[in-house]
């Protein structure tokens, strides 16, 4: 049976172990895991599909669930998933509900990876803040103090690329605005929620907290140099911070910047394709596999992940895991994108590019935003007519 999946990263030899033990626990079944950069990987599974030289079973992201159920290259899941009893009650029921699709099942969830807030703790202390900050006034509070009685000269980068539309997405949410409106047919991210969150994000670039053209990632590696002491990044950073000598860092919820909590995440979904659905015995190999790893999802979770399922996050061995259970927290607050075929290909274009644009100086927040705006409603408006037809 074909597994594919994107985990090129730390987060491939936990999943290559799960696979190894699957194996070896059920001889009447070789799990074959082919691994790609997920840039490679979803141009890819449609086309491999189609030619019956594609995986059975599959990790898509949660915002690929309908591009791909609408192209019918995977198939529903409703059966598998009362099969293994699987039921809204032991998910997050924001992960569970974002699986489905005309109200079919196309996704079984088997994490949450969300945005977290990272901190300097031994930078802090020479500053003499003792609190890691919650909300809007302790965070601006702390770069003051950071870069003054720390000697930070940048305390709290802002990058122009990744994962400023990740922070950015957040922030909006804390400010009452959306990316899309609920049924993801227009886009809304230039209100004045996104005014608001932008002009937050660029103001540490105004006042001097953070440097000029922060490129891609640059933020994570001034945080493993210990030369800013504040970072957003996603859960899976937690094993790289790990590995650095000499860095005394702590993980805690994004604070609520705006009137409420909220944070950017996405989730890793099992999918079974076309392909498998045409051959019986590959369906039961499926079901077997989609049990085996959801049910030692625990194992997945050290590889920096929050696991989907409530009997594994209120295990005593997930709630010993002191990252991910801080970052569990979030789960209530999570904001996921509308489930509408495309809306994964309008989000670089649209409001990354205008992200880009503010952060690095070209353009003001609502000029940006409403450019960005209006091509994102033009590619809404194709999406409908190209996965409708």
């Amino acid at each position: 049976m074909a597994f594919w999946n994107g985990f090129t990263g730390g987060d491939g030899p936990f999943m290559k172990q799960m696979v190894d033990a699957f194996n070896k626990e059920n001889p009447n079944v070789t799990v074959a895991m082919n691994t790609l950069q997920w840039g490679d990987f979803y141009p890819k599974v449609p086309t491999a599909v189609a030619s019956g030289a594609g995986p059975d079973v599959a990790i898509m992201h949660i915002d690929q669930l309908a591009t791909n159920a609408a192209r019918r290259v995977i198939v529903p899941l409703d059966e598998i998933a009362t099969g293994l009893k699987l039921e809204e009650a032991d998910f997050a029921p924001v992960v569970w509900n974002a699986g489905e699709y005309k109200d079919q099942r196309y996704g079984i969830p088997l994490d949450i990876h969300p945005l977290g807030f990272y901190v300097n703790k031994g930078l802090m202390t020479k500053a003499g803040i003792t609190e890691i900050p919650t909300d809007r006034a302790g965070f601006e509070a702390a770069v003051t103090e950071l870069k003054g009685k720390g000697g930070v000269a940048n305390p709290f980068w802002v990058t122009a690329t990744w994962p400023a539309h990740l922070i950015f997405t957040s922030l909006i949410a804390q400010f009452g605005g959306s990316i899309y409106d609920e049924e993801g047919a227009k886009a809304t991210f230039n209100s004045d929620a996104g005014v608001e969150a932008l002009e937050w994000m660029t103001s540490f670039i105004a006042k001097g907290d953070s440097p000029k053209n922060v490129s891609n990632d640059a933020q994570a590696v001034a945080f493993r140099q210990q030369r800013n002491a504040l970072t957003f990044d996603g859960i899976w950073m937690m094993n790289e911070w790990a590995k650095v000598a000499g860095l005394e860092w702590e993980a805690a919820k994004f604070p609520t910047i705006g009137d409420k909590p909220a944070v950017w995440a996405s989730s890793h979904n099992f999918v079974v394709t076309s392909q498998a659905a045409k051959d019986p015995n590959k369906l039961a190999a499926s079901r077997a596999f989609i049990s085996y790893i959801s049910n030692k999802s625990l194992e997945w979770a050290k590889s920096g992940q929050v696991p989907a399922r409530k009997s594994v996050r209120d295990s005593a061995e997930f709630k010993a895991l002191k990252v991910q259970s801080v970052l569990a927290e979030q789960l209530p607050d999570v904001q996921f994108p509308p489930s509408v075929p495309g809306i994964g290909d309008v989000t670089t274009p649209t409001y990354e590019t205008a992200v880009n644009e503010v952060v690095l100086g070209k353009k003001q927040a609502k000029a940006a935003l409403d450019e960005g705006a209006k091509k994102a409603d033009s590619l809404l408006k194709a999406n409908q007519s190209k996965y409708q037809a």
